[in-house]
């Protein structure tokens, strides 16, 4: 066996081990279910192993956004707890379900993975390296960072704002409208949604070998992606079409796909 090949087992094997890690870590916090600690886990092992090389470090990885998303949402959702219960709108005691787990992470964790190099390469197998340095592996990982901002923005302008912001608006008519109302914003929350979407850009930019460009343009698709979810909230969702889990997958995925979009338009 090769020296290289040597390398990339034992970087499969962290990854592993730090995936169940990170598993039984969301799950001694209760910041999940079982099941949901479970597909934490499976999801980790996406974004690390579809973004870690055996020349760097594995904190050079979807590993370090990832545990900063998780601890911005973490203390986010812990933030002001009594005020929220009080008015209903505390997340159980268990902790997130799969399906809010899997929501908020799965596009992150796909559009990394086989199925997202598929889809990027559409077939062109023939392109060779070139194509996939300068097109597909960029536009992966924007869409990856893209993904995860949103996400992050997302929960932590939801749990602020409920928590601080004081009464909400609804983001098409700006009426004033009761906390927890769905597609209802406030300005502090959404401050504060912007912010933690751009720490996690920044530090993405670095954990996946990004330029500074291709950052900005990540954090512009999951801020977009952040007010779409609220276009959802206030129409499809508050009309009973969709539920919440599914607004805010669509709205990673709309992340995603605005980040790839903008990168193949504009930089290309």
């Amino acid at each position: 066996m090769s020296e290289q090949n040597v390398r990339e087992h034992i970087l499969l094997a962290e990854i592993v081990g730090i995936s169940v890690a990170f598993a039984g870590l969301v799950l001694s916090l209760r910041a999940a279910t079982v099941a949901g600690a479970f597909f934490g886990g499976m999801i980790c092992f996406l974004l690390v192993n579809g973004t870690a090389s055996s020349q760097y470090t594995i904190v050079r990885s979807g590993l370090t956004p990832l545990a900063l998303l998780f601890v911005l949402t973490f203390l986010a959702t812990r933030a002001g707890r009594r005020v929220k219960a009080q008015a209903g709108l505390s997340e159980k005691r268990h902790g997130r379900s799969s399906a809010q787990v899997i929501a908020n992470l799965s596009i992150a964790g796909l559009t990394v993975s086989g199925l997202g190099f598929v889809v990027m390469m559409r077939g062109e197998v023939c392109c060779g390296g070139g194509y996939y340095k300068v097109w597909v592996w960029p536009a992966m990982m924007l869409m990856c960072l893209a993904a995860m901002v949103e996400a992050t923005a997302d929960t932590v302008s939801s749990e602020i704002g409920q928590a601080f912001g004081g009464r909400p608006v609804m983001l098409l008519t700006l009426q004033h409208v009761d906390p927890g109302t769905d597609g209802a914003v406030t300005l502090l929350g959404s401050l504060a949604g912007i912010a933690g979407g751009a720490f996690v850009a920044a530090v993405g930019m670095w954990a996946l070998r990004l330029r500074p460009s291709q950052a900005a343009i990540a954090l512009f698709a999951g801020i977009c992606g952040l007010f779409f979810d609220s276009f959802l909230g206030a129409t499809v969702e508050r009309r009973g079409w969709i539920g919440n889990d599914l607004v805010n997958f669509t709205s990673t995925l709309f992340a995603a796909a605005l980040a790839a979009i903008i990168y193949r338009l504009f930089v290309l």
